[in-house]
């Protein structure tokens, strides 16, 4: 399923051979959450953006429009028209991070809907059968999102249960893929790695659910408030003791820095709404740094939003037009930046690929993680 191809220090280069296709690594998911992209973007625009993989939620899909509606359409990829892999989130986080009233229970979390209130429970059979009628392509176990920063043995006596909850994910998992109604019998299962900011819990955890033998490996928990610095480290700490042969994801982030300094400590996946979400309000990722796209200096600039960009925005539409729609509120400038965000972190993916393939990631990430983390020059 996952061929490493080779290595720079850390950093490592492959395959995720998928029922959809392979999948070049280290990738970078663009985030669907309702299966769509925030900002008018669809899936037709997706292939135009070099897009790899799409994810979406289990726990927003749940709600509405339900995976029974999904199901019935034929899948998430039928449902909205898209035909490489999907990637979907188990819905721990959104219950932990949305969900009013939450109360966690050995079996499952009894939670209120964010929209209406009404009483749901999410277990880890439940969300593997709500994956399952989704007919993703990967499906994240069920797991406790904790509240960073947590006691040391409130996060101890979590892990072990998420550790549980992964053992019933992977029984209920390869249940659903025997059933003959399933649609996607090659479903694949990836583990989640919590333990907050501790070392040892981090360590132990992943020495726990690597024997396991699932599809892949993620570390969740973090980028959520917490220092830089301090998830590199979670990173140089608990990555070694993942398995090499199996793919890993770091859950929820990030800006290209945190990406290239992800890449660097061994992630081979990647996913953050930060993209779609900064561009609807303007805010551009380019090879010079990051720029807001209404500064008033832009009001008579001809250029593209970056002149070293090939996306279909920076072809077609100047700075001084995509500052006006912003100033006039037209929803076309959120779609075309959101456009150029989603096409500069797949590009930045595809340069990283040719880096390690080359052997100059090392001068690459030299070049670029300062760089890509500063305002643009001309700013």
């Amino acid at each position: 399923m996952f061929e490493l191809l080779k290595t720079e220090k850390r950093a490592r280069r492959g395959i995720l051979r998928t029922v959809r296709g392979d999948i070049q690594t280290p990738f970078f998911m663009n985030v669907g959450t309702a299966a769509a992209i925030k900002g008018g973007v669809s899936s037709i625009d997706l292939k135009n953006l070099k897009t790899r993989v799409e994810l979406c939620n289990t726990y927003h899909l749940h709600l509405r429009p339900t995976e029974d509606v999904i199901y019935q359409m034929g899948g998430l990829h039928k449902f909205m028209n898209w035909d490489k892999p999907i990637l979907t989130d188990s819905g721990g986080f959104q219950v932990f991070s949305l969900a009013k009233l939450r109360k966690i229970k050995e079996e499952g979390v009894y939670f209120s809907s964010h929209i209406d209130g009404q009483k749901l429970f999410i277990s880890p059979e439940t969300s593997m059968q709500i994956q399952s009628k989704l007919g993703s392509t990967i499906a994240m176990a069920f797991d406790e999102c904790i509240e960073n920063p947590s006691p040391y043995e409130y996060v101890k006596q979590s892990v072990e249960r998420t550790t549980r909850w992964l053992e019933r994910c992977k029984v209920e998992m390869q249940r659903l893929n025997s059933l003959p109604e399933t649609l996607n019998k090659n479903q694949l299962l990836f583990a989640i790695n919590q333990g907050g900011t501790f070392d040892d819990i981090r360590i132990e955890h992943m020495k726990a659910i690597r024997e396991m033998e699932l599809d892949g490996y993620a570390v969740g928990g973090l980028a959520v408030g917490e220092p830089t610095e301090v998830m590199y480290h979670i990173l140089d700490e608990v990555l070694p003791f993942a398995p090499e042969d199996k793919p890993r994801y770091l859950m929820g982030v990030g800006t290209p820095s945190n990406i290239i300094e992800g890449v660097w400590r061994g992630v081979d996946m990647f996913d953050c709404v930060m993209p779609s979400r900064n561009a609807r309000h303007a805010t551009i990722f380019t090879w010079r740094g990051i720029m807001h796209a209404t500064n008033e200096r832009y009001k008579t600039d001809p250029r593209p939003l970056d002149e070293e960009c090939d996306c279909p925005t920076c072809r077609n539409f100047s700075r001084a037009y995509i500052r006006h729609l912003f100033k006039s509120g037209e929803q076309l400038a959120g779609r075309l930046c959101v456009m150029h965000n989603l096409y500069f972190y797949n590009t930045l993916m595809d340069k990283i690929c040719e880096a390690l393939d080359n052997g100059t990631f090392e001068e690459f990430r030299n070049k670029y993680s300062a760089l890509l983390a500063q305002k643009a020059d001309d700013c």
